[in-house]
C-alpha cells in the first residue's frame, strides 16, 4: 500500500466526464476513457470524507488480473493504451497504478449481482419471506449457508448518494428486453462460477459479487467498470467459514460493522451523507483487509 491517499483526482490535461463513488472518468477522445481509481471508500452507497491509502491501486491490479482471467468467457472494455502516456508529467503521479483505458460502451441500467451463499441483503430478504429478488429458495437455510446452484439477483444501478434496490429478473428483461437481459444473466453465472472455483484454490469463498456490462457499437455484451473487487464482491477466507456464522471477510464489511454502531451528533447514523468520521484505526484495519484479499487471490 502507498503511504498517502488520493481522494479526489485533479487532472488538467483530460476533461472530466464524471465522478462515481470511487472512480473519476476523464474523456479521451471520441471512444475511449481514463478510469482512475481513487482512494475513496463508499458503504451504503454513501461515501467517506476519509479515503484507505492504496486502495486505488489495489483494486486497479485486482481488476485487471481478472479481466485478463475472464476474457475467454466474456470481452471487456480494456483497450491496453498506457494511461500515463495520455496525461501531462505532472499528474503522472496520481495516473500511475490506479488507472485503466477503457471503451466508452452503452452502459446496462443493471447491476447483475450473482450469489453463491446467502448473505447481506440476501439474507435479509430471506428471513422475512424464504425468497430473494423473487427466487424461493428452500426453507431452513442458515446464514452464510452455500446455495446448491448460485442465483443471480439483479439490482438498479444508483448514482451517487441514491441507494442501489433489488429487483426480478422480469423488471430486468422489461428494462433492456428479454434476450439481452438472459445474455446478461447466463454470462454473469459464467463468470462467477469461474471466478468462485479458482479463489477456492486461493482460500477465498466469494460469497457474492456483482458485474457491470455495456454495449459497444456492434451490440456486443462487454464487461466493464471492475469485476471482483472487494469493492464489489464479499470475500471470506475458507477456514473461517462456518454456516450460521457471519463470517469475517476481506472486503469492506468491516467498514458496514463499524458503521453499524457509529453515531452521528450523538444518534445512531442513519445510512445518509455525511458518513461518520473514520478513525485512523478503522481506516488501517480496512486497508489491511483489501490487501490481504489480493495477497491471498493474486
Amino acid at each position: 500500500m502507498t503511504a498517502a491517499a488520493l481522494h479526489t483526482s485533479s487532472l488538467h490535461s483530460l476533461p472530466l466526464l464524471a465522478r462515481g463513488k470511487v472512480r473519476d472518468n476523464y474523456v479521451v477522445g471520441e471512444h475511449r476513457m481514463l478510469m482512475l481509481a481513487t482512494d475513496r471508500i463508499s458503504a451504503y452507497d454513501v461515501v467517506m470524507a476519509q479515503a484507505i491509502p492504496g486502495k486505488g491501486a489495489l483494486l486497479t491490479r485486482m481488476a485487471q488480473f481478472w479481466f485478463d482471467k475472464l476474457a475467454h468467457v466474456c470481452p471487456n472494455h480494456l483497450t491496453g493504451d498506457d494511461p500515463c502516456a495520455l496525461v501531462h508529467a505532472d499528474e503522472v503521479e496520481q495516473v500511475r497504478e490506479r488507472a485503466m483505458v477503457v471503451q466508452r460502451l452503452r452502459p446496462l441500467p443493471i447491476e447483475a449481482v450473482v450469489r453463491g451463499y446467502l448473505a447481506g441483503s440476501g439474507w435479509q430478504s430471506y428471513q422475512i419471506n424464504g425468497t430473494v429478488c423473487g427466487l424461493t429458495l428452500p426453507a431452513g437455510l442458515p446464514q452464510a449457508s452455500r446455495l446448491s446452484d448460485p442465483i443471480y439477483t439483479p439490482a438498479t444501478k444508483a448514482e451517487a448518494g441514491a441507494h442501489d434496490e433489488n429487483i426480478s429478473f422480469a423488471q430486468t428483461q422489461r428494462m433492456v428486453g428479454e434476450a439481452l437481459a438472459a445474455q446478461v444473466r447466463e454470462t454473469a453465472l459464467a463468470l462467477y462460477q469461474e471466478a468462485a472455483a479458482y479463489a477456492l484454490t486461493r482460500g477465498i469463498i466469494i460469497a457474492d459479487t456483482k458485474f457491470e456490462f455495456g454495449l459497444d457499437a456492434n451490440d456486443q455484451l462487454v464487461l466493464m467498470d471492475e469485476v471482483l473487487t472487494p469493492d464489489s464482491s464479499r470475500y471470506w477466507p475458507v477456514e473461517d467459514h462456518r454456516e450460521g456464522e457471519n463470517p469475517p471477510s476481506f472486503d469492506k464489511q468491516y467498514l458496514r460493522d463499524w458503521l453499524a454502531q457509529a453515531t452521528v451528533n450523538g444518534q445512531p447514523w442513519g445510512r445518509c451523507a455525511p458518513a461518520p468520521a473514520l478513525p485512523d484505526e478503522v481506516v488501517a484495519q480496512t486497508a489491511a483487509r483489501y490487501q490481504e484479499a489480493w495477497r491471498r487471490l493474486c
